[in-house]
This record gives structure tokens, C-alpha cells and sequence, in this order.
């Protein structure tokens, strides 16, 4: 393949002969001619990029557009930008955002009404916006599984959110295995992670080092086998996918964080009385900043708006947060109207009552909630703390 011509526009993907792949070897210039193929296929490429001091997720059209040489140092509180030293195109961990933007908007018009001869007529909402098809590309395991939960929420029950399934249904999804993890992951707790093992059309391993650069490729649906049976590519060697494999074992070894999950339900349902919910209600500022980069949470509100002149009305399903004093309101006033019974809310259904609902856990390790806590309140350490305190109180259990 002539990168030289692949380079100036002179070749495209629709030149490349198609050939029946399993995983392959990608040179880092075939990336451009992957995205181009997605891109040819009529998806919009959603992908990371760094903007306003931060990798986010974004269209991106080249590989240009990815934060090419960045690496993001993560800890409580604590989220910043710094440059690696080589040319890694994935070489980051997870920022603020979560994929679940494009699935599940934080606003969204359901529908709306407008003044026509003394009447008015409905409006349809903005389903027809959804049919857009969509590129994810740099998805992380734990977000392949944030987003398979989701799918439980949206999808598993009797009734089904129709505007979330017609997104789901036009989503092509890249996942990228992790080669590192961030000081505040802690995926390896609850399998999320770092090896993505199902939920993508296409995975990618990245390589780097010892002077190599290069990917392995792998594909689960037929988007995804043909996309990369016209790339220019080599099988993977046993080296090569060995590589791969040690990758992901030294970044599942070289995490920092834990949890530990045995009996975790029934520890938080045992311990709904106690003190030291009071001490974390202390910290917690009640921003809601954990359930807004959360990949999973899901709450929402909806409200009525019009405009000045009353000749327009619409219906919006808006993100909201259980953190929110208005969230639980009834007549007569909120159900949790402390701190820390909103965070005791939060964390138990998290962690405990999700399982009851949905079937798994609705946390996948991904450590947003950790970094983008403005008073660094670690809910691993919680967990801990709660596990002491109840050995302290039953020292033979």
C-alpha cells in the first residue's frame, strides 16, 4: 500500500481489495484509512479529543483529531493533562464525559405544542434526530459494560425507552483495550476491565514499545469484519497477540484501587442506620458532580416550557440527580432532605438495591466519580470503612 498516495488523498478506502480477516496488524497510517471507512459508511465519528484542558468525546474526522502524545493524570479531586513521551494515539484513561451523551441525552424534547387558529397542534419530538448513525470510537471496556447496563435500564424491562433504542440500534462501537490503568480505576473489582471481552463491533489493541508501534484488530459483528477486511493489514502473530495479552495483565496488575464486592449488597442494606453516613454527609457538598460523569446513572426529570408569547409549548426530558433537593419531592416536601441521605441514596442503589432491579451492579470501576468529587470523597474508601466498622461491631463474623 502506497502510504505516500494514501496520504495526499490519492487513494481511498474503496480502492483496497476486501479479504476475510481475524485479528490483524494495523500500522499506525492504516488508522486514517480505518476512520475513513467509517466515515464512507455514512457514521458520524465520535471519538476522544482534547479540548478546554481535557480529552472529551467528540466528532473527529482524522486521526489528527485524536489526542495524539497526551495522557491524563487522575487523582481524588485531581484531573490533569500532561504530555507522554512517545506518540501513543489511546495513551489516556477516561475523562469527564461518558458515551452516555450521545444515548441518553442530558435534554431532549419529547414533544411540543403550538397556537394554530384558535387550536393547536402537537409536534413530534426529536426522534428523527436519533437516526443519525453514530462512530464510537475509543471506547474503554468499563464503558462497553456502562453501556450494557444501560441497555438492561432502557431495554431489559417491559417497557422500552423508544428514543434510546433508536439511537442503540444506529451505534457502530470501536473499543480499545487499556494498556494502563488511572490512580482512580479500579475496573479489575467488578471485571469491566482492562481487556474488553464483548459489547464492540471493533477492538483495538495499541502497542508501543521497544520501538514498536502498532495495533491488533479484532472484529464481532459483520460491520465490524468487513470494515476491516478492506484495511491494509497482516494476520497477528502468536508474538504479537502475546503482546497484547501482557499488555492488559500489567495494566490488571498495576492497579491501585480495590473493592471489594463479595456480600457488598448486603453490607451497605445492614448498614443503612448507621453514623457514618452523617460523616460522609459532612463532606458532601451535594453537586451532583459524581452522577453527571457517572456512565450509568440514569435519573432524569421532565418539564413543561413556553415561550413569552404563549404560542409555543414543548415537553423536555432533562439529566437530573438524586443529589438534587427537588428530586425528591412530593407534596409536602422531599423525601431526603439531608445531604446524607441523598448520598446514602446514591451509593446504596449504586452499589447495593441496582442489583435487585437490574440483575449487576450499576458501577463499573471507572473512577469518574472519584476524580471530578470536588472534596475527594473516594466511594472505595467508604465501602472499606463501612466493612471495619461492622468487623469492629462483630468481631467473630
Amino acid at each position: 500500500m502506497d502510504v505516500w498516495a494514501m496520504e495526499r488523498g490519492l487513494l481511498s478506502y474503496s480502492d483496497i481489495p476486501h479479504r476475510e480477516v481475524k485479528m490483524v496488524r494495523l500500522e499506525p497510517e492504516s488508522i486514517e484509512l480505518f476512520l475513513q471507512a467509517v466515515r464512507q459508511r455514512g457514521f458520524k465519528t465520535i471519538g476522544p479529543r482534547v479540548r478546554e484542558n481535557a480529552i472529551v468525546y467528540d466528532e473527529i474526522q482524522t486521526v489528527a483529531d485524536l489526542p495524539v502524545g497526551w495522557t491524563d493524570d487522575q487523582e481524588k479531586a485531581h484531573y490533569r493533562l500532561k504530555r507522554r513521551s512517545d506518540g501513543a494515539f489511546f495513551g489516556y484513561n477516561v475523562g469527564p464525559q461518558s458515551w452516555k451523551q450521545f444515548l441518553f441525552p442530558h435534554s431532549l424534547k419529547l414533544f411540543g405544542a403550538r397556537r394554530n387558529n384558535g387550536s393547536f397542534e402537537v409536534v413530534a419530538g426529536e426522534g428523527s434526530d436519533a437516526l443519525q448513525k453514530l462512530a464510537f470510537v475509543g471506547v474503554r471496556p468499563c464503558e462497553l459494560n456502562a453501556i450494557a447496563i444501560q441497555d438492561k435500564v432502557f431495554l431489559g424491562g417491559a417497557y422500552h425507552d423508544p428514543d434510546y433504542k433508536l439511537r442503540r440500534e444506529n451505534v457502530l462501537i470501536v473499543a480499545v483495550n487499556c494498556s494502563q490503568v488511572g490512580k482512580t480505576c479500579f475496573c479489575t473489582s467488578f471485571g469491566t476491565g482492562p481487556t474488553a471481552t464483548s459489547g464492540f463491533d471493533i477492538v483495538l489493541t495499541e502497542i508501543l514499545a521497544n520501538g514498536d508501534h502498532f495495533f491488533l484488530a479484532d472484529s464481532a459483528s459483520a460491520p465490524g469484519k468487513e470494515i476491516l477486511a478492506g484495511l491494509p493489514s497482516k494476520p497477528a502473530t502468536e508474538e504479537e497477540i502475546l503482546r497484547s495479552r501482557n499488555a492488559s495483565d500489567s495494566a490488571a496488575h498495576s492497579s491501585q484501587r480495590s473493592m471489594e464486592t463479595k456480600g457488598l449488597k448486603d453490607l451497605l442494606y445492614a448498614n443503612s442506620e448507621s453514623p457514618h453516613w452523617e460523616t460522609i454527609g459532612h463532606r458532601c457538598l451535594s453537586c451532583a458532580n459524581c452522577t453527571m460523569v457517572c456512565p450509568t446513572c440514569f435519573c432524569s426529570s421532565v418539564e413543561d416550557v413556553t415561550d413569552l408569547a404563549g404560542t409555543t409549548a414543548e415537553r423536555r426530558r432533562t439529566w437530573d440527580s438524586c443529589f438534587t433537593a427537588g428530586f425528591s419531592y412530593i407534596h409536602g416536601g422531599s423525601i431526603r432532605a439531608t445531604t446524607k441521605s441523598r448520598y446514602r441514596q446514591w451509593l446504596t442503589h449504586k452499589l447495593g438495591s441496582w442489583v435487585d432491579q437490574f440483575g449487576s451492579s450499576g458501577c463499573v470501576g471507572c473512577g469518574r466519580c472519584i476524580t471530578w468529587c470536588p472534596v475527594g470523597i473516594d466511594l472505595t474508601e467508604e465501602v472499606q470503612a463501612f466493612r471495619e466498622k461492622q468487623t469492629h461491631l462483630h468481631p467473630s463474623s
